[in-house]
């Protein structure tokens, strides 16, 4: 039952394990981030790429995807996250302050009065970079959020990577709502009653 994203897919193919991907420690754990206000959350654990990990090119606009090495069983919603580099090096910079915004998310595959349907037999999950975005170096960052142990606060497990990549035929737009990693969830407590009342985007913030 592993949460672990390890390659991207561009128009060029699928990298190699952690090519692209910023490396975590312990290589190919599946520990999980708990708390909302730990750093982890942001790229779960790495501050910078260093210099095995490559910058992939990727146009504003096109496909672009990650792969877990098993099937992600936790229920719960899958989010993509973008942040600009300030310092047009993607490399060295760590992610922090109110730079990220949201590119794409995916939730139940169906709500009923009587279940919740969550996608958890996929391997790989696909999403355009908006063809707004200006061009520069930005970390792509895929989330997963399980909720299987969020009866209480405290309880919801996030699993999450950072790829490196440079955007290229940017549009001009202006990419927001930003927010901070850490930051931008407060807590989550998933009940069934609630999730049938509220929309999953008031549940799992911007």
């Amino acid at each position: 039952m592993r949460d672990r994203f390890t390659k991207l897919v561009t128009s060029a193919g699928t990298g190699s394990d952690f090519q692209y991907i910023r490396q975590w420690t312990p290589v190919y754990s599946n520990s999980p981030v708990t708390s909302v206000s730990d750093v982890n959350l942001r790229c779960n654990g790495p501050t910078s790429g260093g210099s095995a990990v490559e910058v992939a090119n990727v146009a504003a606009g096109s496909t672009v995807g990650f792969v877990s090495d098993t099937a992600v069983s936790h229920p719960g919603p899958f989010l993509a996250y973008m942040a600009k580099a300030p310092s047009g090096d993607v490399k060295s910079w760590d992610g922090s302050g109110a730079v990220w915004f949201k590119i794409w998310q995916k939730g139940p595959t169906s709500i009923t009065s009587s279940a919740i349907t969550w996608d958890t037999t996929s391997t790989s999950w696909s999403f355009a970079i908006p063809s707004s975005t200006p061009s520069g170096q930005y970390l792509l960052r895929m989330e997963h959020i399980g909720l299987h142990s969020a009866g209480s606060s405290g309880g919801a497990q996030f699993y999450m990577s950072c790829a490196q990549i440079t955007v290229t035929n940017g549009g001009s737009g202006s990419p927001g709502p930003l927010v901070s990693i850490p930051g931008k969830i407060k807590s989550i407590v998933w009940k069934f009653e609630e999730a049938l009342m509220k929309s999953i985007r008031c549940l799992f913030g911007k």
